[in-house]
């Protein structure tokens, strides 16, 4: 992170300081535990801080930087939505792909398995992990996150208990958000759109997966960005208690869109088969099939681009 978005953070957090130390020095203590995947003891030797006092900082620090989530982590308002929708169109290469409002899916943390209900957290790809669920706009930008199931849990079944989906909450009426094949193609209560089951023999089908995987990689780029940027979440296994996972990851969400609204990118890394975040499982019917909609898209994603218009006076989603 650059020393502006470090200040303005600081700036932005809420920190009671009655030991000493300054909110500067906390802050950069949590940031450097985090950027590094250390134990609080090196975190103790680094900084020449007690170990019990690191502890207590980054408990500190996290509780300000999620009571800032709301702020910072929010849905597009007013015209923020028509450019999101304009950047979807474009990473697709389709106009027809306006009315996407974001795309979603499900990320693995691991963490060390815990002493209690450990099977609990052993998930697909054979380690401990609990769950980041995750909306972006075109930028890779966090519109809504959803954390804290364990790794056991299919995504489908994340979807079902998350806000968003019981209260309708995103994308708003004739919007879709774009999720991969472990997610049910859903028309309510949220309208959530996925590829056809390969292989696909229709060209119309074909040409829509391959537009709506271009679109729908930038949630894929933003969780790399984010583990790139907070290795903790990467290199090895958070050394907390799983219910502390939940603030780790909301912070490092805070950050991510914090630097990118700063212009500090950060390339994403490239991870192996083991940690990768695709779900291609069974995804449970959950609720009504989005089948209609999608098909309806697809014919627009095929169509001549003089077709797109009249194809979207049509109220197919």
């Amino acid at each position: 992170m650059p020393r502006h978005t470090i200040a303005a953070l600081t700036a932005a957090l809420r920190l009671e300081s009655d030991h000493g130390w300054q909110r500067d020095i906390e802050v950069l203590v949590f940031l450097y535990w985090l950027a590094h995947a250390a134990s609080y003891p090196v975190v103790s030797k680094a900084f020449d801080i007690p170990r019990s006092t690191v502890h207590n900082i980054i408990h500190r620090v996290a509780e300000a930087v999620v009571s800032i989530l709301p702020r910072v982590v929010q849905l597009p308002r007013g015209g923020e939505l028509e450019v999101v929708g304009a950047g979807f169109a474009q990473l697709a290469g389709s106009p027809a792909f306006s009315v996407v409002a974001g795309a979603i899916d499900g990320c693995h943390i691991r963490i060390k398995a815990p002493s209690s209900n450990a099977a609990c957290y052993f998930n697909r790809k054979l380690f401990h992990s609990v769950q980041l669920q995750a909306v972006c706009d075109h930028q890779g930008k966090f519109l809504d996150i959803f954390v804290g199931y364990p790794g056991s849990v299919h995504d489908s079944r994340v979807l079902k208990n998350s806000p968003n989906f019981n209260q309708g909450i995103y994308p708003p009426p004739e919007w879709c958000i774009l999720g991969d094949g472990g997610y049910p193609c859903l028309e309510h209560p949220i309208c959530l759109l996925t590829p056809y089951r390969e292989p696909v023999h229709d060209p119309v089908h074909a040409r829509y997966n391959a537009k709506h995987a271009r679109a729908r990689d930038i949630i894929e780029r933003a969780f790399g960005m984010l583990k790139a940027r907070w290795r903790c979440l990467f290199f090895k296994a958070l050394e907390v208690s799983p219910t502390f996972v939940p603030k780790v990851l909301a912070c490092c969400t805070v950050l991510h869109n914090l630097c990118l609204a700063d212009g500090d990118i950060v390339e994403p890394e490239a991870v192996g088969p083991e940690a990768g975040d695709d779900d291609n499982g069974p995804a449970d019917r959950v609720s009504e099939a989005g089948d209609a909609s999608r098909d309806h898209l697809a014919a627009a994603a095929s169509a001549p681009q003089h077709r797109v218009a009249a194809l979207n006076e049509h109220d197919y989603l």
